[in-house]
């Protein structure tokens, strides 16, 4: 089975990126908008119970972390994804370490750049159109996240909380 690590941010957060992603994404109905701290694994059912059990010590380390989001970036041309770029601290990027190196899965394959995509999957030209307006209008939040979800993918392509974490360190 598939499972990932992420953040979910506030309701305000999220009904600010819906707002973009009913139109410009398609995985709209399949996840709620987040922040991926572990992209996707796969883990059977005896494997995941440990790895849940190795979650909990890592965010018995870690303390919750502020979230805030500031600009709309893309990864054009990369791929023609468009996000809220989420400003990197100490505490964020440490607990995406413990999470991704020395861990379940693999390690990452690319530089961790925390965001909250809010389009994917765009041709060019609709890329080209609605970047700029995205970035006139912008975004501007900060809030804390103090716990962090392993989910698992349905047969559906959906995703569903299997476990939810506390950060309960003290950082």
């Amino acid at each position: 089975m598939k499972y990932g690590i992420v953040a979910f941010p506030s309701k305000e957060l999220q009904d600010l990126a819906n707002g973009y992603r009913k139109r410009y994404d398609p995985h709209y109905a399949q996840i709620t908008p987040h922040m991926t701290i572990k992209g996707v694994f796969d883990a059977n059912d005896k494997e995941i119970e440990e790895v849940a059990k190795e979650i909990k010590k890592v965010t018995d380390k870690h303390g919750p972390f502020e979230l805030t989001v500031s600009k709309v970036s893309t990864f054009a041309p990369i791929t023609n994804a468009i996000y809220f770029k989420a400003e990197t601290n100490e505490e964020l990027m440490n607990l995406h370490k413990d999470l991704n190196y020395n861990f379940f899965g693999d390690e990452p394959a690319y530089a961790f750049i925390p965001h909250i995509t809010i389009a994917q999957k765009l041709t060019s030209g609709e890329h080209d159109d609605i970047i700029g307006q995205l970035k006139m209008v912008g975004v501007n939040h900060t809030e804390t996240i103090d716990r962090i979800h392993l989910l698992y993918q349905l047969e559906n392509g959906s995703w569903n909380v299997f476990e939810t974490f506390r950060l309960e360190g003290a950082n």
